[in-house]
């Protein structure tokens, strides 16, 4: 018997980097194969009924042990894991501490890794800098509902909030649906929405980028509808502004009549399961704990609001096992929550990358020597 060693590679994030971590047009593919896979039910992620979101961990509002940190704004650590099957058939988790106190540190307020581990053996092949990638797989979600969702002709883009996420959603919209003309702004903030459009326009010269002043004003005649605001009060948009056919991404929570989304909408989520276990881990109200459209989803089935086979899943409708509207001119509506399996699959893919380009530092974790023989 041979010796048996284990090593893993390690990527820093100017690694992370030269592996094309930035390159969302391989992203949105790789999140598309994704979403195939899980329509497939080609993927396990935590908890009993293999869809939970995720473990997290609190620290008490008054801790009684000297040095415990104490509760704090968006203050936790958590643990993403996931198996992905087909070409990754890989097992790995987001592991993130989060602090709202970072920032005036100059840190960011999570801080991520990326660990990727054999699913056979269990052992570690590649840990990575993951700030990047989770920010990546974020924003290639709504361009994967925009490619199957969105009107296929889609020429008006609109995109409530100038923030980062929309600035990285709309590259890959703009992927997804090269069609798209016009993008339209509006932020509560004047001059997040300026400067928002100066990148707009510095990257896509072609592209007419008109500032709203308004939420009204800025979905009007939209094909596509980007929201990803943030705060204490959710965005209201009304039924009667929306263009008929129009697509709806919602990275961020939006407040719409309640008879609209149940009844004449197409609801679809990134993945229904997951908020079913988030509900059996949290409760009902789930949309008081966590608030987002699919937590509210989830409440709304539970009230008997909507029938439960009337929310599809992005992955089914890739997967050919749902279809996305019922008629041309209903609008939908994609609930996102964010899954460990984009964490894994988008790590694997950079993974690969680096060993192609002989990225990263091999770390050994250990090296056992072959039975019946002594240590050195």
């Amino acid at each position: 018997m041979s010796d048996t060693r284990i090593d893993f590679l390690y990527l820093d994030e100017k690694d992370m980097i030269a592996a094309g971590v930035q390159d969302m047009e391989k992203c949105v593919e790789t999140m598309s194969e994704v979403y195939r896979l899980m329509g497939e039910g080609d993927y396990i992620m935590g908890g009993d009924n293999h869809n939970s979101h995720g473990q997290r961990m609190h620290f008490p509002e008054n801790p009684t042990h000297p040095g415990m940190p104490h509760d704090g704004p968006d203050r936790r650590f958590m643990a993403m894991m996931a198996y992905l099957g087909g070409k990754f058939h890989i097992c790995g988790e987001k592991w993130y501490g989060s602090n709202l106190d970072n920032v005036p540190k100059g840190l960011p307020r999570s801080i991520l890794m990326v660990m990727l581990n054999d699913p056979d053996t269990g052992a570690p092949v590649a840990l990575m800098s993951a700030n990047l990638l989770s920010a990546m797989r974020t924003g290639a979600i709504p361009g994967v509902g925009a490619r199957y969702l969105a009107p296929k002709d889609a020429k008006v883009c609109a995109m409530v909030a100038a923030g980062a996420i929309s600035r990285s959603s709309l590259p890959s919209i703009m992927i997804a649906r090269p069609s798209i003309e016009t993008v339209k702004i509006y932020d509560v903030f004047p001059a997040a929405a300026e400067g928002m459009k100066a990148i707009v326009e510095e990257k896509y010269p072609n592209v007419k980028v008109v500032i709203c002043d308004s939420i009204e004003e800025c979905v009007k005649d939209a094909d596509i509808i980007n929201v990803a605001t943030s705060g204490k009060v959710d965005p209201r948009i009304e039924e009667s502004w929306l263009k008929p056919g129009c697509f709806v991404s919602l990275p961020a929570t939006v407040d719409m009549d309640q008879d609209f989304i149940c009844k004449r909408a197409s609801v679809v989520c990134d993945n229904f399961k997951m908020y079913e276990a988030w509900g059996q881990e949290m409760g009902y109200p789930l949309s008081q704990r966590i608030n987002g459209m699919g937590e509210r989803l989830f409440d709304y089935v539970h009230d008997g609001k909507i029938e439960r086979d009337r929310v599809k899943d992005l992955g089914a409708i890739i997967a050919g096992k749902a279809e996305a509207r019922e008629h041309d001119d209903q609008i939908v509506l994609f609930a996102q929550g964010g899954q460990g399996t984009y964490d894994v699959a988008w790590g694997w893919e950079c993974w690969q990358e680096a060993k192609k380009k002989g990225l990263g530092i091999t770390l050994n974790l250990w090296d056992v020597p072959a039975l019946g023989r002594k240590s050195k």
